[in-house]
């Protein structure tokens, strides 16, 4: 009988290859393991049929592969799903568990030894446990489970070398009574215990796979009994349980409550903004963007290119004109939207290090409900303000396909990137603060009003919040490095060809009149239902080239007279709800159906325009 599990991830595995799998809830620390073993010798893929990342690495004759953050292996969600395909697979599983929370974390770690998987426990945050004052008995803990626990404090680097030197030394564990009692009632189904004991469980997925009919439905007992056990262990092994009061618990304490919680919180995200929305925005890509590839790149390109091909011809235009592949798209990508992914990363991966950002999701948690998402849609929604093109690439976190559709369309319609907010910032400053709220509370209105519609009519519901809350804890810089190269490289590989795929599409549109069709064709809209200057129109095709390039045409009409402080506000309210850049545009399709990405992109369209017209009504 061979197994019946499918397994067939974007990774080339040699057949004398050893695969090494991280396992472990969230937070435990995997991805310092990860990195330690592979270096930054990473491949990052969705795995087949979902949008989850796997990432995966080498070292020696091991291929690693880490999964994501889970509590059990199942088939409740597409994390979950994942993990379960990719531990089923395994050769060995390092298994990373928070030694401050045992009590959690051991269900993971006996369900994987009752699956017969050869297994190593990192016993990981151990600078934790001492600080609060908890002794564990690590030898006691290693007996009673059967496979070496290596205590680890694996973000200062401590007891990592003794994880990788134990690999080979990973055997069977100690499985539940119950599990080994019942195994071979399904054993004609697969030959490996692992399958047989989802199988068990009563994993629908399994159970499909193996066409397993009459297996004995023990789920509950085998998870009563392991809950049990789990208890058990921790019980006998924690020497000392007194916990001291510390200065970060009292701080994470203060940061979950909405009266301590929220004033923490606009704070740092007025931090966020002063140094991703103005210093890097601002001032880094002033220089990236205008100095070193807008002019020292472009000239040096152009210089070349020009003593080959005309900017007048298509050829020319295609390569080195205003929308070019080898003069916009590379000034785009490295010059604009590099510095603003590398500080978003950054800072993302502070918030996550340090162990604020699990808060800050259950902060929000029960405001967001009422949008049909959970605190874990403010990681998106916080991005966005730096680049819609790269927030919408990390609704991949949100757990379930409704979800996705809702925060992505959120996106698209009312977060404006850092790029376009500068621009709109500015002009709404002028105009002063009656003019100021009014644009605020519109599109503050128009992002509750469509969430709370589309989680009135989208089928099905959203996916509750479970999220673990880690201590708080200094980011290691070394680490955040790692994670915000790592991660802004990802970014640059999936962007980089649709800027590329833009900048053709443009040009195209440009060379052939297209792009004047449309302004006509828009122009009777912007002039009669929005009451707004025909030369307007041009402002939001430009919008969709790239977001700052229409605000700033608004300015530029507002400098000359064109529109008064009213006609600017309107503009200003269409042109933020606007369709997304066409950069977010190609990423939408790439995350989404086609069918979502058609109904976001007329739906912002329509919208924006209802919007505005509404508005031109009331204040023209």
């Amino acid at each position: 009988m061979s197994s019946c599990h499918n397994f067939t991830p974007n990774i080339e595995i040699d057949s004398d290859d050893i695969k090494l799998v991280l396992a472990g809830n969230p937070n435990v620390g995997k991805s310092v393991f990860f990195n330690y073993l592979t270096g930054m010798y990473v491949d990052v893929s969705n795995f087949p049929g979902t949008t989850v990342d796997i990432s995966s690495g080498r070292f020696d004759k091991y291929v690693v592969m880490d999964t994501p953050g889970v509590y059990g292996v199942s088939s409740f969600n597409d994390e979950e799903r994942v993990a379960r395909d990719v531990i089923l697979n395994a050769d060995v599983i390092l298994n990373v568990v928070d030694a401050l929370h045992l009590e959690r974390d051991l269900f993971l770690t006996q369900q994987i030894i009752d699956m017969g998987k050869p297994v190593i426990v990192a016993l990981n945050m151990m600078d934790d446990v001492k600080r609060h004052g908890v002794e564990i008995d690590v030898e006691l803990l290693s007996q009673k489970l059967g496979v070496n626990v290596i205590p680890t404090t694996a973000i200062k680097g401590k007891g990592l070398s003794d994880v990788k030197e134990a690999l080979g030394s990973a055997r069977v564990g100690n499985r539940l009574e119950v599990v080994t009692q019942n195994l071979m009632q399904v054993a004609k189904y697969s030959n490996m215990d692992s399958e047989r004991l989802l199988a068990l469980e009563e994993d629908e997925n399994i159970i499909k796979r193996c066409a397993a009919v009459d297996v004995p439905k023990l789920r509950d007992d085998i998870y009563k009994q392991r809950r049990l056990r789990v208890d058990s262990i921790v019980d006998s092994i924690i020497v000392d349980g007194h916990k001291k009061s510390s200065f970060s618990q009292n701080l994470g304490k203060m940061m979950l409550r909405p009266l301590t919680g929220i004033p923490i919180l606009c704070a740092t995200l007025y931090i966020l903004y002063q140094i991703i929305g103005v210093f890097v925005a601002q001032t880094v890509v002033g220089v990236t963007e205008e100095v070193i590839m807008g002019t020292y790149y472009y000239n040096f390109i152009y210089g070349i290119m020009s003593n080959f091909v005309s900017e007048s011809t298509f050829t020319g235009k295609l390569l080195i004109g205003e929308f070019g592949v080898l003069t916009m798209a590379p000034v785009y990508i490295f010059g604009l939207l590099t510095p603003l992914v590398v500080g978003f990363y950054f800072f993302l991966s502070v918030l996550e290090d340090s162990g604020y950002l699990p808060r800050i999701a259950a902060l929000v948690d029960k405001s967001l409900n009422y949008i049909g998402l959970n605190g874990r849609a403010i990681i998106p929604m916080i991005l966005g303000f730096g680049c819609v093109t790269m927030a919408t690439v990390t609704t991949r976190i949100l757990g379930s396909k409704r979800e996705r559709f809702i925060a992505t369309m959120l996106l698209g319609l009312a977060i404006p990137c850092s790029a376009q907010l500068g621009v709109i910032a500015g002009l709404i400053a002028s105009l002063g603060l009656k003019y100021m709220i009014i644009y605020t509370v519109t599109i503050v209105l128009v992002f509750g009003l469509t969430g709370a519609l589309l989680n009135k009519i989208l089928p099905g519901q959203s996916t509750d919040l479970l999220i673990d809350l880690p201590p708080l804890r200094i980011p290691k810089l070394k680490n955040l490095l790692k994670k915000t190269v790592l991660k802004t490289w990802m970014f640059i590989k999936e962007a980089a060809p649709l800027f590329v795929l833009g900048g053709v599409i443009v040009t195209v549109l440009n060379h052939t009149g297209a792009l004047d069709v449309m302004i006509e064709f828009f122009a009777p809209v912007t002039s009669g239902f929005l009451k707004l200057d025909p030369r307007v129109t041009q402002t939001f095709i430009m919008g969709i080239i790239r977001r700052d390039f229409g605000a700033a045409g608004l300015s530029t009409l507002a400098a000359e007279g064109v529109l008064n402080p009213a006609q600017l506000l309107v503009s200003l309210v269409v042109i933020t709800l606007f369709v997304p850049c066409i950069a977010a545009i190609l990423v939408i399709f790439k995350e989404r159906s086609p069918l979502e990405s058609a109904l976001i992109w007329f739906g912002s369209f329509i919208i924006s325009f209802l919007v505005g017209g509404l508005l031109a009504g009331i204040i023209l």
